[in-house]
């Protein structure tokens, strides 16, 4: 049987727990829409990675550029590329390998994206967002995200980590946009604490513990692909920004969405444009997270075993 997650954190099969055509679902009138196609895509996609692989896992992470290489550490590991898994989105950018990997990260069951998809790829908003669904739907309980991101904050450095507390969503694109998926989240879901502050805490306290400078801001998301004007980041930094990047906020959006506490990592692997008297290279992002890799990987060791016990 083929499980759904739903907003507070229950489970409900697809006869269940999906909205029937024409009807109204949890007390919100679907409007005589038809069921949304992406209800029958969730569920191949669900079936095809539960039939290689029937973990259902606690803990998501979804890896930025260069930095999925921790998920090959994972224990009993399950590995699908993501052209193998039915609607999934194939990355083409380098440092995103596409892989989806199920197993055991520091004793807790976790599963991983290797790579994500970008807006500036070509597709849209809800495709970007899609897999980030359908770790919601495997059944995580939480979900942690890195990201590559340029330095806006005068007082960060390339190979700085950062807790994201905040974001500010410039991309032009919401993945929420059209019918609701009722049986998943509601209409108008709360931003107001989009990153959890107990897991905050934790990261804190365990990078405290192993001497790991951790930086604190706000991310800002944009669609790319060129990098920002030094005129952009003016703005951005006068909005509150502390670095930026292409990625994380329509992943974000829909845990969110679906009630998946979430933990944010960004990597500062350049300074943004205008910052420092210097061009801006994705290989630049590529060779600092390489340099960033040891650090952050040791955050992980201490933290993910943490996010494991909450709840336990």
């Amino acid at each position: 049987m083929l499980w759904i997650l739903q907003a507070h954190g229950s489970f409900a099969s697809p006869s269940a727990g999906l909205p029937k055509p024409g009807c109204k679902s949890g007390g919100r009138d679907t409007g005589g829409v038809s069921k949304p196609a992406v209800y029958s895509q969730i569920e191949e996609t669900v079936a095809s990675i539960r039939a290689r692989c029937p973990q259902r896992p606690v803990l998501g992470l979804i890896f930025g550029s260069g930095l999925g290489a921790y998920a090959d550490s994972f224990k009993g590991s399950t590995i699908i590329p993501f052209g193998e898994i039915p609607h999934f989105p194939t990355p083409t950018i380098l440092g995103h390998s596409g892989t989806l990997i199920l197993g055991s990260a520091e004793g807790v069951p976790a599963v991983a994206l290797q790579g994500r998809v970008h807006l500036y790829e070509g597709y849209s908003i809800a495709e970007v967002a899609y897999p980030a669904r359908i770790l919601g739907c495997l059944g995580i309980q939480r979900l942690l995200v890195t990201n590559a991101a340029g330095g806006i904050n005068p007082h960060f450095r390339p190979g700085d980590l950062m807790l994201i507390t905040d974001h500010i969503n410039l991309m032009g694109a919401n993945p929420l946009v059209g019918v609701n998926l009722d049986s998943l989240g509601p209409r108008f879901p709360d931003m107001s604490e989009a990153y959890d502050a107990a897991m905050h805490k934790i990261a804190l306290k365990v990078a405290q513990e192993k001497g790991i400078m951790l930086r604190e801001g706000i991310y800002v998301g944009l669609c790319g692909p060129s990098y920002e004007t030094p005129a952009e980041i003016r703005m951005c930094r006068t909005m509150g920004a502390d670095a930026v990047g292409m990625s994380t906020i329509p992943e974000v959006i829909i845990a969110c969405h679906m009630g998946i506490p979430v933990l944010g990592i960004s990597c500062i692997t350049n300074m943004a444009a205008g910052v420092l008297a210097q061009k801006l290279n994705h290989h630049e992002v590529i060779q600092t997270t390489e340099r960033i890799k040891e650090k952050l990987f040791s955050l992980f060791q201490g933290l993910i075993p943490r996010l494991g016990e909450i709840g336990a």
